[in-house]
């Protein structure tokens, strides 16, 4: 299981480093699948294996000197925004918790709607050609977009990453690299504090140490391996990739929902 565990965070880091997702969406509902953990336990590790992810990815952006940079007078306004949803979202995930008996309940809502959120992103990714974008200023309403981003992607355990793309896409008419690493940043920002959050309220799931180090492990060799690969991507193969990832958890998800109402 630990060889697994090494492959889903890598993998799933490595896809995050090219798209912008993050990662989290993908091994949330992988090793939900798998079925070893609790799912606040995977939720928990899914964050933080994000969080090295995306400072590993922008630590390398950084450096390597590229030419698409984080809109920080932008992205830092939605980032802010991100932190105080995603601690509303972690602390409404923690009341429900503790509220059901069967955290199965809690997994097939989730599920349910990753696959939605899924769903609603594949249609638009596939029509935005036809989809007038935005360029909005205010940056009150980056503030609000990112706390709907936060909240959402808290409670989900997902880190954010395809509803990043789509606001950053549809509101501030953003290219799909520079939407990528621009999504990475306000993961990063709103990992932290959905970290720290759940931390300062010890609400920390039980978990294995060896398996959160090896998450990391998969983490840094994905970001790392993924920031390669994503200056090798033009714009249209970098949205190409994320529409084949959107299949495979729609997918994926689809089977845990099954799985979540047979248990």
């Amino acid at each position: 299981m630990i060889l697994i565990y090494l492959l889903v965070s890598c993998i799933s880091s490595f896809v995050g480093g090219i798209s912008g997702i993050g990662g989290g969406v993908i091994i949330k509902p992988l090793i939900d699948s798998i079925g070893t953990m609790e799912v606040s336990t995977v939720s928990f590790l899914s964050v933080i294996t994000v969080l090295t992810m995306a400072s590993v990815s922008l630590l390398k952006n950084v450096m390597g000197k590229s030419n698409i940079k984080v809109e920080i007078n932008i992205t830092l306004y939605l980032a802010l925004g991100s932190a105080i949803g995603g601690v509303l979202g972690n602390n409404i995930f923690n009341i429900l918790k503790s509220k059901v008996e069967n955290e199965n309940s809690i997994g097939v809502t989730q599920s349910i709607m990753l696959l939605l959120i899924n769903i609603i992103i594949m249609i638009y990714i596939r029509n935005k050609s036809n989809i007038k974008t935005l360029n909005i200023k205010n940056k009150f309403i980056f503030v609000l977009l990112g706390v709907g981003l936060g909240l959402i992607s808290a409670f989900l355990g997902i880190g954010g990453g395809p509803l990043n793309i789509v606001v950053l896409y549809y509101f501030l008419s953003m290219s799909p690299k520079k939407a990528a690493i621009n999504s990475l940043f306000i993961i990063l920002f709103s990992q932290v504090f959905s970290l720290a959050n759940t931390i300062i309220n010890n609400k920390m799931p039980s978990f294995n140490i060896l398996v959160l180090i090896v998450m990391c492990l998969g983490g840094v060799l994905g970001a790392l391996e993924g920031n390669q690969q994503s200056k090798k991507m033009n714009d249209e193969n970098v949205e190409k990739f994320f529409l084949i990832i959107l299949w495979i958890l729609i997918v994926i998800n689809i089977f845990n929902i099954i799985k979540f109402i047979l248990i």
